[in-house]
C-alpha cells in the first residue's frame, strides 16, 4: 500500500503486514525469484534482484530461503513458477483512486480474488487507463531518520538525480526517476545512511483527502487486497492528515 504522502499511512501498513508475515515473506520471496528471472541471478548486475533481496533481508526473511528463490528463478535449481504482472485499476470509497499489481500464476485466480475484495469492501474495478495516469512510476528510497537531517539527505543524494526528499515524520522519503534509483542508493550506501527500501513505485500526482471514517475504508479494502497471495502491490491516492490519522490508530 502506498497512499505516499504521510509515513502514518505506511506504519498502519507495516502493523497489518507483521500479522501476517507468512504472507510478506511469501510475496518477497516471489519478488526475489521474478526479479532472477528478469534480469539474471547476480545481484551485482541485476539492481532489481539486489534491492528485492535486501527488501527480504530487511524483512528478516531467513537467507536460505532467499537464496533459494534466486535459484529458482536464476534457472539454477528447478521448480520456478511462471509469474505474469497484471494490473488492475479501480476506484476505492470515497472515490480514492487505486492500482493492484498481481504477480500470479494464475489470471483467473488473481481477477477472481481482486474483484471480491473490492466489491465486498466498498471499491469498484475500472477499465484499464481510467486511474493509471493519476499515478507516475518513480524511484523510492525510505531512509529512517535517526539522527539524520533532511539536509544531511539531500546533500547525499542530490547529484546523484534525487528529485525530492520528504519528510514523512520517522522516516525521509526519496524521490527520482526509475533509471536514477540504484545511483540515489549507492550514494546513500557511500555516505554511511542505512535505507529500508528502495523500489520503483507508483506515486500519485494527486491525492485525495479522506476523514476518518473514509481512511478506515480504505485501509479495510487495501487489507483485503493485500491478503490475496497474488496481490504484490497496492497504490492509492489518498491522504490522511495527521489529525485523521491520530483518530483511527
Amino acid at each position: 500500500m502506498s497512499g505516499h504522502s504521510k509515513w502514518a499511512t505506511t506504519k498502519h501498513k507495516k502493523a497489518a503486514l507483521d500479522a501476517k508475515r507468512g504472507k510478506l515473506f511469501a510475496k518477497l520471496i516471489k519478488n526475489v525469484e521474478v526479479a532472477a528471472r528478469t534480469g539474471g541471478g547476480d545481484p551485482d548486475g541485476n539492481p532489481t534482484l539486489y534491492d528485492a533481496i535486501q527488501k527480504a533481508k530487511k524483512s528478516s526473511v531467513p537467507n536460505d530461503n532467499i537464496e533459494r528463490a534466486r535459484k529458482r528463478g536464476s534457472g539454477e535449481e528447478a521448480g520456478g513458477a511462471d509469474y505474469q504482472t497484471i494490473m488492475y485499476e479501480g476506484y476505492g470509497p470515497g472515490g480514492v483512486a487505486v492500482l493492484i499489481e498481481c504477480l500470479t500464476d494464475n489470471r483467473n485466480r488473481a481477477a477472481t480474488e481482486v474483484r471480491t475484495a473490492m466489491t465486498r469492501n466498498g471499491g469498484s474495478l475500472a477499465d484499464l487507463g481510467s486511474v493509471s495516469y493519476m499515478f507516475n512510476l518513480k524511484g523510492v528510497v525510505i531512509v529512517p531518520k535517526g539522527e539524520l537531517t533532511e539536509d544531511d539527505v539531500l546533500m547525499a543524494v542530490l547529484d546523484a538525480g534525487a528529485e525530492e526528499v520528504n519528510d514523512l515524520g520517522e522516516n525521509f522519503e526519496i524521490v527520482s526517476e526509475p533509471t536514477d534509483l540504484v545511483a540515489v542508493r549507492k550514494a546513500l550506501q557511500e555516505a554511511g545512511y542505512d535505507y529500508e527500501s528502495a523500489e520503483a513505485s507508483m506515486v500519485p500526482t494527486m491525492t485525495v483527502s479522506v476523514d476518518a471514517d473514509g481512511a478506515r475504508k480504505v485501509f479495510k479494502l487495501i487489507d483485503a487486497l493485500e491478503d490475496s497471495d497474488d496481490v504484490q502491490n497496492v497504490y492509492a491516492n489518498f491522504d490522511v492528515p495527521d489529525e485523521v490519522m491520530a483518530e483511527v490508530v
